[in-house]
């Protein structure tokens, strides 16, 4: 199962975060324990840390300029573009609708 989240900018991140654990936790019932993540600024900010603390979420960050680590996620991300774009390009759609056609291919 996989969960997509458009954001305007990194620092949106946190948000997306908070409001994706609520969600998962509540349906679910069960609670996220971890959660890994490549080096971004976006994942590194105090309000983030404070929060994983506060809620006792392990965090797992990978080693630098080593996207292998967070294989699946990175290979889920660009099989989702190839596919929005080969969609809009094969249907002539404009590229202003990626975010939409990529939720149709996830």
């Amino acid at each position: 199962m996989s969960w997509v989240y458009f954001i305007i900018n990194k620092s949106s991140a946190f948000e997306c975060f908070r409001k994706f654990k609520a969600m998962t936790e509540l349906q679910s019932g069960y609670k996220i324990k971890g959660l890994r993540s490549d080096r971004g600024g976006e994942f590194l900010s105090s309000k983030f840390n404070k929060y994983c603390e506060e809620f006792g979420t392990q965090r797992q960050l990978t080693v630098a300029y080593s996207p292998q680590q967070n294989g699946v996620a990175e290979r889920k991300n660009r099989t989702v573009v190839e596919m929005a774009k080969s969609m809009l390009h094969e249907k002539g759609i404009p590229y202003e609708f990626w975010a939409e056609d990529s939720l149709s291919s996830k």
